[in-house]
């Protein structure tokens, strides 16, 4: 399985100290004083936050993130496996054998986002000045909006609430009772609910919202031994929708396809909240003085998925979901990145036992040396100025780490972070997920890397979280703490700066071994605004 074959044509020795590149550090001088009051350390207390992570935040609100240093972004044949029809049935049977031995795998669905921004344009229209559609995203709307899978209950709240069906208020010029119904909470509640709480599929038996669809794939791919276990990541406001959702459809499904479902929920940790400041880097405070925290982005889900007792996990975001007639095509690339994982975990497991054994020869060095730099695809360029003592501890470490096998898709202009090859803090090259807000947007080179990529990352991951002796890694150990975010933020009208942790998949992840794998454009399928729903993949 040599997939990195060109990895080394883009080779340039380096050494540790380049990865941290001066010239791509901010610098903003600070004028804030740490010195935090009694009820600052009351508040962080109830957080569980330390007094040290505040000033290291602080001090990363200073001096910004480094930059990340590109080799090449990645590509079929560097960095990128295409699998072969024969390959995919070959991976698929592995994963099949896989399952058969009772390991447990765990179906892991970040779904704590509200949907008010699939919404934007509708809440535009309600506050607007004119009162029929008007924008083509409008007309849109209203055109389709009987192929809502919403649009059955969105008429009878508007029977209930306006004393009349969506045709007849229509027909009376009111768009907007029909767009408030939706949004409101007297109506479908849509703009404050969670989009996986969201009508978005028909069927002839009623509709389905994401999280039953995530369900049914969970059955489909991740159950082993009659069970299938999903967890949703969720808001704390929203975890009664979710369990009674699950206590009202568990039924149903586990009729439907013969299995047995553990269903659980997490929400992100308060701990991993983030203190806000102003633009000077002065602790932003809200109106009784107190500081102001924000959520730490996704990647703040590292420590959730951190307390999942699985062997293997599957991550995909709760939009990302079709109908059953195009479930076949996802279910079998499921299977496919699995069984590609699994495999290579083997082969690294096979490896590090002749390494613990002490059973092996400079010939077996070498062979293992090839297999980390061609299937794991993580090179050290100067490898062979290495004594051998440091050679094995090197390989050692490479060879026992979280794995995870990323489906990668065709870039065809979605957002989203693109795969690359980037210099790591140790001196490898690996491949990463990267975000637009982790290159340096004045190095032309490193641009053109990223705008002609070509694939980005649709957020479709199984992991391998054990070691060779089935425990668990310690998943935080492997974050990259350099490749946090800082943005503009406001409150009140008031300016602030904001700062995300390392991404789940990408900073968060930086030090697993990562491999890529071209699936479909079919299995990608997001939901950013309501009229996505209207594409044919949603119909």
């Amino acid at each position: 399985m040599v997939i990195c074959d060109l990895f080394s044509t883009f080779a340039v020795i380096i050494t540790k100290s380049f990865y941290l590149e001066s010239s791509h550090i901010r610098f903003i001088p600070s004028k804030c004083n740490t010195m935090l009051e009694e009820k600052d350390l009351r508040q962080l207390a109830d957080k569980g936050i330390s007094q040290q992570q505040i000033e290291t935040q602080i001090k990363q609100f200073e001096t910004g993130f480094p930059f990340l240093k590109l080799q090449a972004a990645a590509a079929i044949g560097r960095g990128i496996m295409a699998p072969t029809a024969d390959e995919t049935e070959k991976y698929s049977s592995a994963w099949e054998a896989y399952k058969s031995e009772g390991k447990k795998v765990v179906k892991f669905v970040p779904a704590s986002g509200a949907a008010s921004r699939m919404f934007k344009d509708m809440f535009a229209f309600v506050d607007a000045d004119y009162s029929e559609p008007t924008t083509d995203f409008e007309k849109k709307y209203f055109s389709q909006l009987k192929d809502f899978a919403f649009y059955e209950e969105l008429n009878e709240v508007c029977k209930k609430n306006e004393g009349k069906d969506i045709d007849a208020l229509i027909a009376d010029g009111n768009y907007k009772a029909v767009a408030a119904n939706m949004l409101k909470a007297e109506g479908l509640n849509y703009g404050q609910l969670p989009k996986g709480m969201l009508l978005f599929h028909k069927y002839s038996d009623g509709s389905r919202t994401p999280m039953e669809e995530h369900l049914v794939e969970g059955a489909l791919y991740a159950a082993s031994k009659g069970e299938a276990n999903v967890h949703f990541t969720v808001s704390h406001e929203h975890v009664p929708f979710f369990k009674q959702k699950v206590a009202d459809k568990l039924g149903k499904y586990e009729n439907e396809y013969g299995v047995k479902y553990n269903i659980s929920f997490s929400e992100q940790k308060p701990s991993t909240d983030t203190v806000a400041v102003n633009p000077d880097n002065t602790l932003f405070r809200n109106s009784d003085g107190s500081m102001l925290f924000r959520p730490g982005g996704h990647g703040a889900l590292i420590e959730n998925l951190n307390e999942i007792d699985a062997d293997v996990i599957f991550i995909k975001n709760i939009d990302n979901v079709v109908p059953d007639r195009l479930k076949p095509e996802t279910v079998q690339w499921k299977q496919v990145i699995a069984g590609i994982l699994v495999t290579l975990q083997q082969k690294a497991f096979a490896y590090l036992n002749i390494i613990e054994s002490g059973q092996y020869d400079h010939e077996k060095l070498q062979e293992i040396i090839r297999f980390v730099q061609q299937d794991l695809c993580c090179r050290k360029e100067d490898i062979k100025e290495l004594e051998d003592a440091e050679l094995v501890i090197y390989l050692k470490k490479k060879l026992n780490r979280p794995m995870r096998v990323c489906g990668v898709v065709k870039n065809v202009g979605e957002p989203g972070g693109g795969p690359f090859l980037t210099y790591n803090q140790d001196g490898t090259v690996s491949l990463q997920i990267l975000e637009s807000s982790q290159i340096d947007k004045s190095n032309g080179e490193y641009m053109k890397m990223f705008t002609e990529g070509t694939h980005f990352n649709p957020v479709d991951l199984v992991c391998a979280v054990k070691d060779v002796h089935g425990n668990a890694f310690n998943l935080p150990d492997y974050v990259d703490k350099t490749t946090g975010f800082i943005s503009s933020k406001s409150k009140n009208g008031k300016e602030l700066r904001a700062l995300e942790l390392p991404g789940l998949w990408n900073g968060a992840m930086s030090d697993w071994s990562t491999i890529f794998v071209e699936v479909p454009l079919g299995t990608f399928n997001p939901v950013k605004t309501v009229n996505d729903l209207l594409r044919e993949q949603h119909q």
